[in-house]
């Protein structure tokens, strides 16, 4: 049964794109205070922090069970795994660029099984956008001299947050139910903290040097990353198919590039415009209705 559509899904994928791409830059900032695992930790815990008095003010009903196994998998491989895994990948060395052009490889994946997993067809045309928004996409980041991978540990992680952030989109476009944004990212964001923070414990010294400085990554890691673009990234996927969902990953490592080049005077070569160009019309192309 087909869902409406509320009226701000439409500007949602411009929002969810500004919103994520930021991510990777934020954590790179952020891990100048704390290690990897400690770092979920600690984002997880304000969350949790933040929404649980809010759900008792507004007196929120728990979700049923049909609504709130789907939430507790996403926690398990979005909140926990895919967070988790790009912490670690950079901490273990891989740059921002080099974990964004790995994470880019998600629009195919789901492409390649969401007519087995989804029971979803991808068409020629998605799949000649999906192609061309990963050639724009590495054509960004190979322009420049950011890509790096330290060894096969964080080249490792890095394949297992891909392998987290494809099988959620997956499952949360079959399973997925509605449910109040507050509760759903409670669940997950609980899911997130019960898994890592015993892992963070073993492995960590979880110290925090607290400065200012992490005031800034640290707020938007929460609150851009963590609640608004991932409600937004659940809203999508229920109402949308999961490849064309999917493909709007293509534009993070552009967006990123741009947002490093006006932020911190990072160059980007002339053919890395042109990579933006072509990732764009790629995700335009995946993204387009069929008419009639």
């Amino acid at each position: 049964m087909t869902m409406p559509k509320p009226g701000w899904l439409r500007a949602a994928p411009f929002i969810f794109v500004c919103l994520w791409s930021g991510g990777f830059t934020a954590v790179r900032l952020s891990l100048d205070y704390m290690e990897p695992l400690t770092l979920q930790v600690l984002r997880y815990g304000i969350i949790v922090v933040v929404l649980a008095p809010l759900a008792l003010a507004l007196r929120l009903p728990w979700p049923s069970w049909a609504a709130l196994k789907p939430l507790v998998v996403m926690g398990l491989l979005v909140q926990s795994l895919y967070f988790a895994c790009c912490n670690l990948a950079q901490g273990h060395g891989v740059t921002a660029a080099g974990l964004a052009l790995v994470i880019a490889l998600n629009p195919i994946l789901v492409a390649l099984l969401a007519p087995w997993l989804a029971g979803e067809a991808v068409g020629p045309r998605r799949w000649l956008g999906l192609l061309l928004g990963l050639a724009g996409c590495g054509t960004v980041i190979l322009a420049g001299a950011a890509v790096r991978v330290a060894g096969y540990a964080g080249l490792g992680f890095a394949l297992l947050a891909l392998a987290g952030m494809t099988g959620g989109t997956l499952y949360e476009k079959r399973h997925g139910r509605p449910c109040h944004p507050v509760t759903a990212n409670l669940v997950q964001f609980v899911v997130g903290l019960a898994c890592t923070l015993p892992l963070a414990l073993a492995s960590e010294t979880m110290r925090v040097d607290w400065n200012w400085g992490l005031a800034g990554p640290m707020a938007y890691l929460v609150l851009s990353n963590s609640l608004l673009a991932t409600s937004l990234l659940l809203a999508m996927i229920r109402h949308g198919e999961a490849a064309r969902v999917a493909s709007l990953f293509f534009l993070v490592p552009p967006l990123a590039a741009l947002i490093a080049w006006v932020g911190l005077g990072e160059a980007m070569p002339p053919i890395a415009w042109a990579g933006t160009a072509l990732a764009a019309g790629g995700v335009a192309l995946a993204n387009a209705r069929r008419r009639g």
